[in-house]
């Protein structure tokens, strides 16, 4: 659909000619390499950070279970998103940086595909869960840890070529 298709003319492609929600025909665009980058933060008590970093979390490893649980959100994005196309994932990272200076964990995912639509959603939910599992398996000592700066740090490949997030 073009911008012209679209009723409201606002540039969004989620909406026929009629209006209506739908998912976008990607079929006719080109296969290339996605990347896409984002990043989030969840802040806490210093008593929790310290319970993260020490690894004596009552329930476990919670950076590690935190990466296993942001990776599979990824792989799982279409059915937690809706009209997300569903995709092929060639690579998903995630890396965990404490802060203890600002009493925080930093998550930063990378995915990776050969498609026909870029990945920003996949990176975005890897970001999400990952730091929904870290306040999951600490909420029963810090019920007040937020969330926060969830975003695209950069994308790379497709129609719209590369991107990059302002520092």
């Amino acid at each position: 659909m073009t911008i012209t298709d679209n009723p409201a003319n606002t540039g969004l492609t989620h909406f026929d000619s009629t209006g209506q929600a739908h998912m976008v025909d990607v079929g006719a665009k080109a296969e290339t390499q996605r990347v896409a980058v984002a990043a989030g933060a969840i802040r806490m008590l210093p008593a929790t950070l310290a319970l993260i970093v020490s690894g004596t979390a009552k329930k476990g490893d919670v950076l590690g279970i935190a990466r296993i649980a942001a990776i599979m959100a990824a792989k799982r994005t279409s059915d937690l998103i809706p009209l997300c196309h569903p995709l092929a994932l060639t690579r998903v990272t995630v890396d965990f940086d404490v802060d203890a200076p600002a009493n925080s964990v930093r998550c930063r995912a990378q995915v990776e595909t050969f498609g026909k639509t870029g990945v920003e959603m996949e990176a975005l939910t890897a970001v999400q869960i990952g730091l929904l599992t870290i306040y999951d398996m600490c909420k029963a000592v810090d019920r007040g840890m937020v969330m926060t700066d969830v975003r695209v740090l950069e994308k790379h490949g497709g129609k719209s070529g590369d991107w990059s997030a302002v520092a």
